[in-house]
């Protein structure tokens, strides 16, 4: 089975399209866990049984555990094996470089690590992403249009006719022909969201910057989503990890999860 093919069968079974973000700030934890040896991985796993029937991925960002050094990595692949494997992963590490430490990179994320799936900066060009595009039921989730800031600096620069992020999304598209490339796409951007989509009408979007962010579930589902009201992961992270910073954070965690999940399929329901 194919990657894309894999995400829409997860969706349609897990009937969402919330992806919850493991980006797991130490400084944050509740208090009781903060001096706890295991205490990251302790909430990791709490969060991940109060959440799991109600997403359809958890993506775990390297920079809140590589930071940790060694330990990092042993929370990072004890955390990945907290997750259901009808629930689907992605590793937000931000690889790319050139093509022999590309391959090494895909390697490990992979082969070594276990993710389906892990976000890359295409800057490098064909040699640096085709690596990870080898293995058609393993995923790509490309940098191309984010919704931090500095977005502006260059990815809405004029390449020819088109903006930086367009000439992206068209090139990336012939570098695979395994039905497993994705795009990074800003809820922030979410009016710019239509143009990716129009490019790449098929291809999953993984979707940052809703809930702290301040990204419109609406327009993202609207303009986002593949025509059958699917193709998009909306993750979510401090909103939900964060929603209580005391012993009953498990709960509230489910409980933001599922009011995200229900207005996600609201809108689903209404445009599609």
């Amino acid at each position: 089975m194919s990657f894309n093919r894999k995400i829409q069968t997860i969706q349609k079974r897990s009937d969402s399209l919330l992806c919850v973000g493991l980006d797991t700030d130490a400084a944050k934890l509740p208090l009781h866990l903060r001096s706890k040896k295991n205490g990251i991985l302790e909430f990791n796993k709490r969060i991940i049984e109060s959440t799991k029937d109600l997403v359809c991925a958890y993506k775990i960002n390297f920079a809140f555990y590589e930071v940790l050094g060694k330990e990092g990595w042993t929370i990072i692949e004890k955390t990945l094996a907290l997750i259901p494997s009808a629930v689907l992963t992605i590793a937000d590490a931000k690889r790319g470089d050139i093509g022999n430490t590309s391959s090494q990179y895909a390697r490990a994320i992979f082969n070594e690590m276990g993710f389906d799936s892990v976000t890359v900066s295409p800057y490098m060009g064909i040699d640096s992403v085709q690596p990870f595009l080898e293995q058609k039921d393993k995923g790509v989730f490309l940098l191309a249009l984010t919704s931090n800031k500095g977005a502006f600096d260059f990815q809405y620069r004029k390449s020819g006719k088109k903006r930086l992020f367009e000439e992206v999304v068209t090139t990336a598209q012939k570098w695979t022909s395994h039905n497993n490339l994705g795009f990074v796409v800003g809820a922030t951007k979410s009016t710019d969201i239509r143009s990716v989509r129009k490019l790449a009408p098929d291809a999953p979007f993984l979707v940052p910057g809703i809930g702290a962010q301040g990204g419109s579930v609406e327009e993202v589902v609207k303009y986002g989503c593949t025509s059958n009201g699917s193709g998009i992961l909306i993750n979510a992270s401090r909103s939900i990890l964060y929603a209580s910073s005391e012993k009953d954070f498990a709960g509230a965690a489910r409980s933001e999860a599922l009011k995200l999940k229900n207005e996600i399929n609201f809108f689903r329901h209404t445009f599609f």
